[in-house]
């Protein structure tokens, strides 16, 4: 499956779990849920991967975790705040150089249309 297809399941996936659930819930919850709906559609997925940061050829022992990878393409954030910062959108470019991935969704849930909490990152794509 392409990068493309993956974000297009991934797109529908986030309208039906926001169109039943609304927002305003914790991000555990949507989380859960999408990957409840990836599992539906015979999606391969990790949560809370590991994501390795080397310095001087050094593995350092740092907490960082991509919400969900699907079919080892696509990172997924979830978010549930107000708005969206520029941070978030440079955490997940962050995580797509760190694992030499090329495209990521950021979503947020926490709005009144899921369209309008959705954006794609690409990585030298």
């Amino acid at each position: 499956m392409k990068e493309n297809d993956i974000t297009g399941a991934l797109i529908d996936i986030f309208i039906k779990v926001h169109s039943r659930l609304g927002p305003g819930l914790l991000e555990s919850i949507y989380e859960e849920v999408v990957c409840y709906e990836l599992k539906k559609r015979n999606l391969s997925f990790k949560r809370q991967e590991g994501i390795e940061v080397f310095y001087d050829d050094n593995k350092m022992d740092i907490g960082f975790r991509a919400d969900i990878i699907v079919e080892d393409k696509v990172i997924v954030e979830i978010k549930s705040v107000e708005a969206l910062a520029p941070v978030h959108h440079k955490q997940l470019l962050t995580y797509l150089k760190l694992t030499d991935k090329k495209v990521g969704l950021l979503v947020n849930f926490n709005v009144n249309l899921v369209k309008d909490g959705i954006v794609r990152i690409v990585n030298n794509y």
